[in-house]
This record gives C-alpha cells, sequence and structure tokens, in this order.
C-alpha cells in the first residue's frame, strides 16, 4: 500500500510539473529573446525609425497593422500571408484590409535585418508588436515593454477578417460587443481608439458621417466634404487625417476633437455621443497621461489575444509565406 501510494504521488507530482511547465511555456515574456536576440530591439527600432523618416504616415499603418492582425485569429502575424493560388485565401484581400493596410514592405524589412543577426529565431507576429511600439513612441506617444514569445501562424482567414475588425459605420453597443469578443473591456476599446490621433482614412469610411450624421459640427463637416465627394465611387481612397489638429503626432488631441464633435468615423464620434464612454472621453481629452497609461496597457492586451506559444505555429523564414515542410 505504501509503494502503491508513493508511486501515486509520484505520478501526481509528474502531472502538475507537466501542467506547470506548459502553462509557463505559454506564457509571453518581456525577456524572452534575452539571449537568443539581444539585439533584437535595437534593431526594430532602427528600422522603423528609417521607415519614419521616409513617410512619418507609416508609424500609424504599423500600428493598424498589429491591431488588424491581433483581431482575427489572434496576434500570429496570419495578416502577412500573401495568397497562395488553389490554397490560402489571405487576409490582405477582406474588405477591412484591401487597397487600406499597408506596411508589410517595413515588417519585410525588419525581418530581413533581424535574420542577419537572429536567424531563424524571432517571429514575424514579434515582429509585428514591437514595430506597433515603437512607432507610438517615435511619433510621441507612450512605451512599454512588449511580452514576445508568439510564433507564425499557418493558416489566416479571409472571412474572420471580414466579420471580426470593427468597422468606421459601428454604432457605440456593436463596437463595446466587438472589443468585448476579444476579451476587451469598453474602457480599452476608448483607449486603443485613440490611435487615431495619427493616421489617415479613406473618403470611403467617413462619407455617411460627413453627409448623413447629425452629431458632427457643421465646419469640420463641410471641410472634410471638400475632398471627399458625396457619390459612392467618386473620391472614395481620398484621404483625410483622422486627427484633424496634429495627425502625425501621438497625443491626446483625438479625444479633444470629439469634444468639438470633429470626430472622422462615424464609430469615432461614437464615443462621444450621449453614451456611457462620454466621461472617459472627457477624462482622456484633458489627462494625456492617464490616456498613454490606458494605451499602453490595453496595447499590451489586445497583443495577448490568442498568441501561439511553445511548439504552435512556427517562425517564418518569409512573413509573407509559410515555411515549406
Amino acid at each position: 500500500m505504501v509503494i502503491m501510494a508513493s508511486r501515486t504521488n509520484w505520478h501526481c507530482c509528474l502531472l502538475a510539473f507537466f501542467l506547470l511547465s506548459s502553462a509557463a511555456c505559454a506564457q509571453l515574456s518581456t525577456s524572452f529573446y534575452a539571449t537568443s536576440c539581444p539585439t533584437l530591439q535595437i534593431v526594430v527600432r532602427a528600422t522603423v525609425l528609417r521607415a519614419l523618416l521616409a513617410e512619418r504616415r507609416m508609424g500609424a499603418s504599423l500600428v493598424r497593422l498589429f491591431f488588424h492582425d491581433c483581431f482575427v485569429l489572434g496576434c500570429d502575424a496570419s495578416i502577412l500571408l500573401d495568397v497562395v493560388p488553389g490554397g490560402l485565401q489571405s487576409e490582405k484581400a477582406a474588405f477591412p484590409n484591401v487597397n487600406s493596410v499597408r506596411g508589410f514592405e517595413v515588417i519585410d524589412q525588419i525581418k530581413r535585418n533581424v535574420e542577419l543577426v537572429c536567424p531563424g529565431v524571432v517571429s514575424c507576429a514579434d515582429i509585428t508588436a514591437l514595430a506597433a511600439r515603437d512607432s507610438t513612441v517615435l511619433l510621441g506617444g507612450p512605451s512599454w515593454e512588449v511580452p514576445l514569445g508568439r510564433r507564425d501562424s499557418t493558416t489566416a482567414s479571409f472571412d474572420t477578417a471580414n466579420t471580426d475588425l470593427p468597422g468606421p459605420d459601428q454604432n457605440l453597443a456593436r463596437l463595446i460587443s466587438d472589443f468585448g469578443n476579444k476579451g476587451l473591456s469598453a474602457r480599452d476599446m476608448t483607449a486603443l481608439s485613440g490611435a487615431h490621433t495619427i493616421g489617415f482614412s479613406q473618403c470611403q469610411n467617413f462619407r455617411d458621417h460627413i453627409y448623413n450624421d447629425t452629431n458632427i459640427d457643421p465646419a469640420f463637416a463641410a471641410l472634410r466634404r471638400a475632398n471627399c465627394p458625396a457619390a459612392t465611387g467618386n473620391g472614395d481612397s481620398n484621404l483625410a487625417p483622422l486627427d484633424v489638429q496634429t495627425p502625425l503626432i501621438f497625443d491626446s488631441a483625438y479625444y479633444r476633437n470629439l469634444l468639438a464633435r470633429r470626430g472622422l468615423l462615424h464609430s469615432d464620434q461614437e464615443l462621444f455621443n450621449g453614451g456611457s464612454q462620454d466621461a472617459l472621453v472627457q477624462l482622456y481629452s484633458s489627462n494625456p497621461a492617464l490616456f498613454f497609461s490606458d494605451f499602453a496597457a490595453a496595447m499590451i492586451k489586445m497583443g495577448n489575444i490568442n498568441p501561439l506559444t511553445g511548439t504552435a505555429g512556427q517562425i517564418r523564414s518569409n512573413c509573407r509565406v509559410v515555411n515549406s515542410s
């Protein structure tokens, strides 16, 4: 009986150790590449800086790229995969992404640079996460320690990209629901929306808001109509800044715009339209430090959406294609 009990206890301890070890392996860590690629973050920051010096708008595009990756299947670099004729249907071709999401060439360059110093070690998913953080910092926004250790997917989901990415015409309830489905709170949603303090959007995304909505400053609507014709199909890709004040600086002006009813997208103005987020928008508009803190925390939280870790997925050699077996 003593022998049987000992064996039982030994098996229980072994099982507990295995479960704890598996859990530990599945956790992202800010020091994941400390030994295997100690210069990683220097390489990423330098490459992002060069890209922003060439085109400052690219910073907003890299932040958006990370968001669009994480909301479809999780933060697994699935958005980077190109279409495979007769096979993989790329998320790049989904309606929210096609002719809109950009920054792929910058990720490619970062990957090439990283491979020179740490071949076969760093995932495209982690590179995308770091590029989003560095873009935010280089445009004047907050910094945060990025948890790392994600691996790259071997598939993508065109259909999920069409259903799970929040759209520019959504109301507040739908926005809260869509973010909630990803484990993000209403506060996270309002903080992450502050990324619209940088970047631009196409006329087709805000046309209905500037011509048909009533919760918009008339002078602002007139300003935006000058470059966005009312007729669908006419000037659809014309760009306007998401933040009319400082579109290339990461600050809290986005929220001040909302107070003045100068949100570019319908979904932007929904955050300050007599609903549950009004008070938080007012708070962020007057307290940039709070916004920065909440934004950083929400980016970390978003970066934890369903990452592939351990032996799941792979480390792609080329971010655009799955490694050949």
